[in-house]
């Protein structure tokens, strides 16, 4: 289900990253986001813990405060990324297409490979 998924979404990707950046992960590489509840965050509860792939990796940028990176972590520079989560991973009843996902995208702090 899930490769169907990602092999319709390949023809419309694009990557976009900044100079010299390194991304950790590839389009069409297996994720997890992870399964943290820090207060204030803004990644949806419902998606943590759920696993997709990569679409694509967006731009790197730099983390001002620790509500968007682990403490260990703020301020250093990293990729985002568009990953898509199959509806089905979401809500195990889900019995539309299984080419539909839901598309989020994350910082590479918020992902775990799988």
């Amino acid at each position: 289900m899930i490769e169907a998924i990602f092999a319709t979404m390949q023809q419309s990707s694009r990557n976009v990253t900044a100079p010299g950046a390194t991304p950790i992960f590839e389009p069409g590489d297996g994720v997890r986001v992870a399964a943290r509840f820090p207060i204030g965050h803004r990644v949806p509860p419902y998606i943590r813990g759920k696993r997709g792939r990569v679409e694509a990796v967006l731009e790197q940028g730099a983390a001002a405060d620790v509500a968007e990176r682990r403490a260990e972590d703020a301020g250093s520079k990293q990729c985002r990324y568009r990953i898509v989560i199959p509806l089905g991973e979401l809500w195990p009843e889900y019995a539309g297409a299984a080419v539909s996902g839901l598309r989020a995208e994350m910082p590479e702090g918020w992902l775990e490979p799988t």
